[in-house]
């Protein structure tokens, strides 16, 4: 078991290694994470929208021909037959059709730059979760490095407990209980670093399946890092933020316009149509007195169409279109309250974090100072084993605690920016800037 916990860490213990930082890995989530791939082909797809609409205003021209053999029989009223014409008629004909006023063709176009809006933002909204992705997934990795780091000192630290309550025990300076203690407290310790050991392979996978390889090395938090606290420094105006730039407040919002619309565009099925049609064709046929003649034919007007009765299903859709209106003003309405409850939430989890981080610093400097002290005091006498075991269990507890904190208070910075619809690569680069250098030591 030691041995396979060695060959675990030793990739950020050895020096020098390159260390891939937080930066380094959302380039190459950006490149092979399938979720991310999905999106940005949407994306593509959602563009189409306004030159599909814009189709509906522009001309059309259209080709259609034909050909058709004939059998005719020709005869005087009950009397005999005169002919029997064999032949095939054939034509074709181009026709121009330009609209003129259709009013629901104007509407969709305007629903189609919406649409393309909305297609912009999912995307964002798709960039801002991936960033989140990666950051998560990685600070998952780089905690579970510290708390193998924790649990493999703790059991080191015991053993060496172990061997010394044993050998006190053999010259009669400790009882058989300072013994017994150490070995539970190693055998514990044992059954730590397995589930560790687990816990960092679950957290290397889940990394390497977004970003498509092996994540190896990463560069952890600099010991000297200072988090900053959120700019600005009132939750009410994060609030605000977030209830008019979250992304999904934007999603909703164009959705809403959309469904507005919708009522527009269904009433205009009550709106006469108006059209410029030209055509020019070609026809051959047959007639009694002239035999096969050919036909040639331009022609252009304009057509008009007036809708009388549909048998009520303008007048449906459009009470269809106001319903679908008012559940996206609602939609919208939670988007915004979920924005906003976001932004309080992450705003308390950075300002606790940053708490949190300092109560844990200076409750290291402390736990370090009591086992310093429990040493001395087992050296001279009067403390015992099992009081240097709790002390130095408590500084690997601590630790491991502090560097849990800061990934969180970093990981409420992140999502704190999503809330407000402002995360981008620069938020990245900010975090990454308090990270280790580029060799893992």
């Amino acid at each position: 078991m030691k041995k396979l916990a060695w060959l675990i860490v030793s990739p950020l213990l050895a020096s020098p290694l390159f260390a891939a930082d937080l930066m380094q890995v959302y380039r190459d989530a950006q490149d092979n994470d399938p979720t991310f791939a999905t999106a940005r082909a949407t994306l593509d797809a959602g563009r189409e929208k306004s030159p599909q609409a814009r189709a509906g205003l522009l001309p059309s021209l259209t080709l259609s021909g034909n050909t058709v053999w004939n059998e005719n029989e020709l005869s005087a009223h009950n009397g005999p037959t005169i002919a029997k014409p064999h032949y095939n008629s054939n034509g074709y004909q181009l026709t121009l059709s330009q609209p003129l006023f259709r009013w629901q063709n104007w509407v969709s176009y305007d629903q189609s730059k919406l649409q393309v809006a909305q297609a912009e933002a999912n995307f964002v909204q798709a960039r801002q979760d991936l960033i989140l992705r990666v950051s998560q997934a990685y600070f998952d990795v780089v905690y579970a490095v510290e708390n193998l780091k924790a649990v493999g000192a703790n059991k080191t630290a015991i053993a060496q407990q172990l061997e010394s309550a044993k050998k006190n025990f053999e010259v009669g300076t400790a009882t058989i209980t300072d013994t017994h203690e150490a070995q539970a407290r190693y055998d514990l310790a044992i059954a730590q670093e397995i589930a560790a050991e687990s816990d960092y392979e679950i957290r290397q996978r889940a990394l390497q399946a977004i970003i498509g390889k092996e994540p190896g090395p990463l560069a952890t938090t600099r010991k000297d890092a200072e988090l900053s606290p959120p700019q600005p420094n009132d939750m009410k105006q994060w609030v605000a933020a977030a209830e008019k730039d979250s992304i999904t407040v934007q999603v909703q919002q164009a959705n809403a316009d959309i469904a507005a619309r919708e009522v527009d565009k269904q009433r205009a099925g009550h709106y006469p149509t108006v059209d410029l049609v030209a055509n020019q064709g070609y026809s051959k046929n047959y007639a009694s007195t002239f035999g096969v003649y050919d036909t040639d034919f331009k022609n252009v007007g304009v057509q008009v169409n007036i809708p009388l009765f549909q048998g009520g299903l303008t007048v449906s859709r459009q009470r269809e279109a106001a319903a679908n209106r008012g559940a996206a003003q609602s939609a919208l309405e939670t988007a915004r309250r979920g924005a906003a409850l976001s932004a309080q939430q992450y705003y308390l989890g950075v300002t606790n974090g940053l708490a949190q981080v300092r109560a844990l610093k200076a409750a290291l400097v402390s736990s370090q100072s009591a086992l310093e002290s429990n040493k001395l005091g087992y050296e001279v006498g009067v403390r015992i084993n099992i009081d240097v075991l709790n002390a130095e269990n408590q500084v690997y507890v601590t630790r491991r605690d502090l560097a849990k904190a800061t990934l969180d208070t970093l990981m409420s910075q992140l999502r704190l920016k999503a809330a407000t619809g402002s995360l981008g690569e620069d938020d990245v680069a900010q975090i990454n800037a308090l990270l280790a250098p580029s060799t893992a030591q």
